[in-house]
């Protein structure tokens, strides 16, 4: 059976649709990646499986109930980690947990086999106020109160924003143990380089979803050449490479610009000799291979 099922969902803020039809499905003990920019619809959709809002329309269900009539049960079986730190900041990181484990009528050492390689790490900061952790500190602090019930489904928004490169290392290993105790674990986040991570993802941008699947299929199913384009003056090697009529799009990746040529142009010798013409100082163009985050660009601009 599948841990969650969406089908058709769509939400409106007003004018705004924050959700156009969004259907996927998440098994059991995977880990699922939402992928997308700020403002793509994520937080809405974490908050409708969570039950904390209700969809204009569409159907969900987290683990064969309905998020709607069966919400009191399902707030019993997952674990939510919002966005924002959401923990009571003057109470320290113990009295943190023994309260959420009270809610859930439960104990942390009942439980404590699922969070004891987190909590390792927070013990030396046990009677320190959660105010007053680190960002990563904060992150892992929230982690553990949402799985101090022992969920089933684990929702994760956005858990690793303004967390420094060495506790979003740590934060993802932590969660892939968990996968591989049986729960399932639904993440989003806007950092591309995170679908690789998941086993599989949805690119979601502007409330739909582009495309579903592991990260490995969607760079396969890429369909175009993709070149890199390095260059002395990068602003108007970017500006004249979108000029060209060749061109599908371009953007900047680090320090170079990936180019995707449109239907019909067979090779690159078109857009080399454009930019030729009209660019003073050297410049490179060589066929490269595209990542996730090229995916997603062209599926947008698609």
């Amino acid at each position: 059976m599948n841990a969650i099922v969406v089908e058709h969902i769509s939400k409106n803020y007003g004018a705004i649709q924050a959700l156009k039809e969004i259907s996927f499905h998440v098994k059991k003990g995977e880990l699922f990646g939402l992928i997308g920019p700020d403002g793509a619809g994520k937080t809405s959709l974490f908050r409708i499986l969570t039950t904390l809002m209700l969809a204009d329309q569409g159907t969900a269900t987290v683990n064969g109930l309905d998020v709607v009539k069966d919400y009191k049960k399902i707030r019993q079986m997952v674990g939510y980690m919002p966005g924002r730190f959401s923990l009571y900041q003057d109470l320290t990181v113990e009295e943190n947990l023994q309260f959420f484990a009270t809610i859930f009528n439960t104990t942390i050492e009942k439980n404590y086999h699922l969070i004891k390689d987190i909590y390792v790490q927070l013990e030396p900061f046990r009677k320190r106020p959660a105010g007053k952790l680190s960002g990563g500190m904060k992150q892992k602090l929230a982690l553990c109160c949402a799985l101090v019930h022992e969920p089933s489904i684990l929702f994760l928004d956005e858990p690793t924003t303004g967390v420094d490169p060495v506790s979003r290392k740590e934060f993802w290993e932590m969660l892939k143990r968990l996968r591989d105790n049986g729960i399932a674990i639904m993440v989003s986040t806007p950092y591309m380089d995170e679908a690789d991570l998941c086993e599989r993802v949805a690119l979601i941008q502007a409330g739909q979803i582009l495309q579903i699947n592991s990260p490995a299929n969607i760079v396969a199913d890429f369909e175009k050449d993709i070149y890199g384009v390095k260059g002395e003056h990068m602003h108007a090697l970017l500006q004249t490479a979108r000029s060209y009529p060749g061109t599908f799009s371009c953007f900047a990746f680090g320090d170079q610009l990936h180019l995707v040529l449109k239907d019909g142009e067979t090779n690159s010798l078109g857009v080399q000799q454009y930019l030729s013409e009209r660019i003073n100082g050297d410049f490179t163009l060589q066929k490269i291979e595209p990542g996730i985050e090229d995916c997603f660009m062209y599926l947008m601009e698609k």
